[in-house]
Formats: C-alpha cells, structure tokens, sequence
C-alpha cells in the first residue's frame, strides 16, 4: 500500500513537472521540431547511451574488488536491469543491484549497497569537477548569460563540491578500525536497544567491507577516476549530440552545465524521471542559452525517450536471463530482501 502511495505521488508530481515544462507551448511546434531533426546525431545518442552503461559496469567491477572476477557482460546485464527497474520504481535499482550481485557472485547485499552509495559519490563528484571546468576554465559560450544567476550557481557548486568530497572522506576514514569515524559511528550505535544494535553493527560491518576500494593501490584509484571521467564525458556527448541533432548553437562543453541541472531534475522521485528530467533540460536551455522552449522541450523529450529506451528493452531482455519476473522484481525493489552478510 505505501509503495503505491509514493509511486502515485510520484506519477502526480511527474505530471505537474511536465506540465510546468510544457505550459504555453503549441503542440504542433513541439511536433514540427522533432521532425526537423537531424536522423543520424539521434541514432549516435543510442549508440553512446548502451557503451555508457557498459562503461558503468566496468567501473562498478573497480568500485568492489569483490566483482573483479565477474564477466563484464553479467555486470553489464545486472546494471541494466537496475536501471531499468528505475525507470518504473524510483531508487529500485539501489536495492536491485546488490541483491543480484550477492546471488551471481555471493557479496554481501551491504557490501553492495555500499558500492552504489560510493559509485554516487563518485559521480557528484565528477559531474561537480567538470562543472568547475566549465565556470572557471574553459571559455563562456556567446548565448550564456552573465548575471547574478551564474554567480549563484558558482558559489552553490563550490559548496556541494565540498561536501561531497567530505563524504568521500568520511566513507574512506571509516575503513581504520579505531579511526575518529569508527569511532563516532561506535558512539552512535552504543546508543541504540541492545538487540537492535547487534542487527545494525552487523550490516555496518558489511557496509564497510565495501569500501575495500580506499586500500587499492594508486593505479586502481586512477584507473576508477580515469573511467568515472569516461563515463560523464560520454554522457556530455550523449548531450551534444542531442543539441546538434536539433541545432543548437552551443559548444559541447556547454553539456556539463547541463548536466548538472540533469542531475537535479532526475533526483525528484518521480516514475522513469519524466518530470523532473523535463523541467530541469528545459529550464537549462531556455533560462541560461536563452533558447526558444517549445524546441527545448521537443528536445527532452526525444533525449529523455532515446536514453531510457536502450535501458528498458535490454533490463526487460536480461530480466528473463536472470530468472526474474516483472513480479519479482517490483517485489524484492519494494520489500527490500534481508540483507545478507
């Protein structure tokens, strides 16, 4: 029952977002800009959105040792399954994941969870650098605006960027047994029931056995940064490629501001990220390169629809392969499985 709730919630919240996109827009200029893009720039976007989930894989083997064995291609098959089942359940992925992982190759479902709060870690903290690279290095596009806006959204990167380096910080102190984080997080648990705790200590220790990663050696750690770069790199070419598709006039250094306005539209919980996705693309496009709305939101629509498609029609494909059910899986992504240690 509460499941349904959210995902109702969700469905109403994604709908106002769109609405909120798309009000004052003609339909039939939303239809003309589609048909006057460019084929072959939206077949590239399809082309980049499957090796971006296969760069993904690759980096989730780097992120926990523990896969280092596994087949790319079953870590490929797994990663599209968990977006998959994101795309229909908001955060499903998160629990669907690990579960898999720890039944293929027998990680502990704490250990994974762990995996993914590093690999999101690991992705702020990219998308955040190449933003940096964008508002202090590389040069300003003509069609951006200069005014106290970007000001704001300078001071706000710096700040986050910050954080999320503390929390990289933090997962990686909490691997010294005896450290100040072992220690605070002892404290904190020392005040929970007794019963309780003995349960969470136990998850905790297996949340931090995933965190082997912060004792590789240094060419593994460039190897991870150099991959996690990869994969937003490629993810602005998936942008580009959009934009050039519907003929922005914007350079492709411009898709790491997008992206940041991406990666906030995409955290509001909504089904498939409809919404949240539109309204943050628009909003980017319209407000910051002063581009006309009915061809940005013609644009997100075709970009939302070509990036989610790959993902649906292969997590569907190697559900099958897993021998999982559409059932099955909504089941273990909304009951959450007993975690395994």
């Amino acid at each position: 029952m509460k499941s349904a709730l959210r995902l109702g919630l969700g469905a109403v919240l994604a709908v106002f977002l769109l609405w909120l996109a798309t009000r004052g827009v003609d339909p039939r200029e939303l239809v003309a800009a589609m048909g006057h893009a460019k084929p072959l720039p939206l077949v590239l976007v399809v082309v980049l959105t499957m090796v971006m989930y296969l760069i993904r894989a690759m980096r989730w083997r780097l992120i926990l040792p523990s896969l280092k064995s596994a087949p790319i291609l079953d870590l490929f098959a797994i990663t599209n399954i968990g977006f998959m089942a994101g795309l229909v359940i908001p955060r499903a992925g998160e629990v669907l994941r690990p579960y898999l992982a720890s039944r293929r190759y027998g990680v502990g479902v704490s250990a994974g969870f762990a995996s993914i709060v590093l690999e999101r870690l690991m992705d702020l903290i990219t998308v955040l650098f190449l933003l940096a690279l964008y508002m202090f290095v590389l040069p300003r596009p003509a069609t951006e605006r200069d005014d106290a806006i970007m000001a704001t959204l300078r001071g706000g990167a710096g700040l986050v960027f910050l954080v999320a380096l503390a929390g990289l910080a933090f997962l990686a102190a909490l691997r010294a047994e005896g450290g100040p984080a072992r220690r605070l997080l002892n404290w904190t648990l020392g005040k929970l029931p007794a019963g309780l705790g003995v349960k969470v200590r136990g998850l905790v220790s297996s949340f931090i056995s995933g965190l082997d990663v912060f004792g590789s050696s240094p060419a593994q750690w460039a190897r991870l940064i150099g991959e996690s770069l990869l994969l937003w790199v490629s993810i602005g070419f998936i942008i580009h490629m959009n934009s050039i598709a519907f003929g922005f006039d914007i350079p492709f250094h411009s898709a790491f501001l997008i992206i940041a306005f991406l990666t906030v539209g995409v955290a509001i919980p909504t089904p498939g990220m409809v919404g949240g996705f539109h309204a943050s693309y628009t909003l980017a496009l319209t407000a910051i390169y002063g581009i006309d709305q009915g061809k940005a939101i013609a644009a997100g629509l075709v970009l939302h629809a070509l990036q989610n498609l790959p993902v649906l029609v292969l997590g569907l494909a190697f559900l099958g392969r897993e021998g999982l059910s559409f059932g099955s899986m909504r089941r273990i992504s909304t009951g959450a499985p007993p975690l395994s240690t």
